[in-house]
């Protein structure tokens, strides 16, 4: 076998290089580094390198010396690679014209090369010229950028035309439910049934138009808490229990398994199974079943799942089941829909956390399931906090009954906040889980507190809010928000309407008992003016 030749290696090892001595004189170079630098060998080797290149870009951290020089002092210091940052150089090109500046991009790389007894004898320096991947990724960049921009201004104009049409819809749906009233003839009814149906179904169509574009411009506000699977499961299936009567599908109660909490919406939450168990049905066939089941699923997460006995779907259409306004033929079977309600219900899930899957076999039926992170119930929570602190010294009871009003619409809450007043002596709780219902309990009742969540049906947190502190009869009571939502900036504004507190969700029980106590403290050291009706 031939003997190395160790030169011939050096030229043919693919990179441009430059080999230094401990002194920084040019000992060697590679043939493709005198190409992209367009230097001659015979005019650099054996000069100190920033001789023949003086001008290299500035480290802002080198105190002044260039970046390269850093660099190599690291390496004669530390006897190690030094990899240094992307480097950008005007690179003079020779051109039909008489030549040009050409900006080109390399990636330099400082290596030792040791004595036997570890002193440094060489550097090797090498640079790879990145040029076309820089500007690969550049326009990349500029694409998801361009990209980002159109998808913005797509969702923001389905935002605004969504809420444009609601009012031409507000007026057909209004007048149409005042004709319902009317003595009609059997065809005007009819007809009239069909406009309501035809305008309820392009509402629907709206909103679910707005979720989508909330989620994909990131504005879709949710409230995530434990949420008890049960109580959604249950509401859910007495909702869709009528349809399914209606197209004879038998609709399988939930199992005890749902006894569970998870980490999410309960809005939300209730949509999607609504979406679900809504499907199953529709597309189930005369005398199917439907079942609703519940389970642990991998990596400490609940799995809520619906399985029919319908069609199924086939296997080359399932890459087109979550594609918004794809119906898969569907719109022949003449079963109302838009095909927004599965890519909405995924997109959904994925917001919280979550995830939405399907299985399907043609001709025996679907299995859809939603998976969420499992989480402590707030009352078992509470349970564990307390056995897990010290006892308490027992409070003072106050004067008179402390009447605090709860307005929350999540019977786990409410619960909760039931069990933690009732450890408190002279403590009257009222609660109630529909906004108007809590603004006409506050007038009725005239509390000492009124503990509000944000994430309200029919009527925000922030409005009940408004009205409490426009009604002169509870203008004064002090409003504590208890809400998962922990915005900085939206705890700032409240707290800059007025709130006495925001506590967030999960519950501090000793922050709440400590609450109590105060508003306890201050109204029988300072009675508010009570104003009568």
């Amino acid at each position: 076998m031939r003997p190395l030749d160790f030169e011939s290696l050096f030229q043919a090892a693919p990179g441009s290089y430059l080999v230094l001595d401990p002194d920084l004189v040019i000992v060697a170079v590679s043939d493709a580094y005198l190409r992209d630098t367009m230097t001659v060998r015979e005019q650099i080797v054996g000069r100190e390198l920033f001789e023949v290149f003086p001008d290299n870009p500035d480290d802002p951290e080198a105190t002044g010396e260039s970046n390269l020089r850093a660099s190599l002092d690291r390496v004669r210091r530390d006897h190690a690679p030094d990899t240094m940052a992307l480097q950008q150089y005007d690179i003079r090109r020779p051109e039909a014209d008489g030549g040009g500046f050409e900006v080109r991009f390399w990636s330099p790389v400082n290596s030792p090369v040791l004595e036997p007894d570890g002193d440094l004898a060489f550097i090797i320096h090498s640079v790879a010229d990145v040029t076309e991947l820089v500007r690969r990724d550049k326009a990349l960049l500029e694409a998801k950028e361009d990209a980002e921009r159109a998808n913005a201004a797509k969702s923001e104009y389905l935002s605004r035309m969504s809420h444009e049409l609601r009012t031409p819809l507000n007026a057909i749906l209004g007048f149409a439910q005042l004709l319902e009233l009317e003595d009609l003839a059997d065809v005007q009814r009819e007809n009239l049934h069909f406009i309501l149906s035809a305008a309820r179904h392009l509402l629907a169509l709206i909103n679910e138009v707005l979720d989508i574009a909330a989620i994909e411009a990131g504005r879709l506000p949710l409230s995530l808490e434990p949420v008890a699977v049960a109580d959604v499961v249950a509401e859910t299936v007495s909702l869709i229990r009528p349809l399914a009567d209606q197209h004879e599908v038998l609709l399988v109660s939930p199992p005890v398994s749902c006894q569970v909490h998870v980490l999410g919406d309960r809005q939300r939450l209730k949509q999607i199974l609504l979406n679900l168990l809504s499907n199953a049905v529709k597309y189930n066939r005369q005398g199917g079943r439907v079942e609703l089941e519940c389970g642990p699923a991998d990596g400490d997460r609940m799995r809520v799942a619906v399985r029919d006995t319908g069609p199924g779907i086939q296997p080359d259409a399932m890459g087109q089941l979550f594609v918004p306004f794809e119906r898969l033929g569907s719109e022949q079977t003449g079963v109302e829909g838009a095909g927004l309600g599965l890519p909405l219900s995924k997109r959904l899930a994925e917001a919280m956390g979550g995830t939405l899957e399907v299985s399907s076999t043609a001709g025996q039926g679907s299995y859809f399931w939603v998976e969420l992170p499992q989480a402590e119930g707030p009352v078992q929570r509470a349970e564990r906090q307390q056995e897990l602190d010290a006892p308490a010294e027992a409070e003072p009871e106050p004067e008179s009954p402390l009447t605090v009003l709860y307005i929350e619409d999540n019977l786990s809450n409410l619960q909760l906040v039931e069990r933690v007043l009732s450890r408190r002596p002279g403590v009257r709780l009222i609660s109630a889980m529909r906004p108007q219902l809590g603004l006409e309990l506050a007038a009725e009742h005239d509390p000492d507190l009124i503990l509000l969540d944000l994430h309200l049906p029919d009527m925000p947190g922030q409005e009940v809010l408004r009205r409490l502190q426009a009604e002169p009869r509870t203008a004064q009571v002090p409003v504590v928000i208890l809400s998962a939502d922990a915005r900085p900036s939206l705890i700032k504004e409240l707290l800059g309407q007025g709130v006495k507190a925001f506590m967030t969700k999960p519950l501090d029980v000793k922050e709440l008992l400590g609450l109590l106590q105060t508003v306890a403290t201050e109204r029988d050291q300072t009675p508010r003016q009570r104003v009568n009706a």
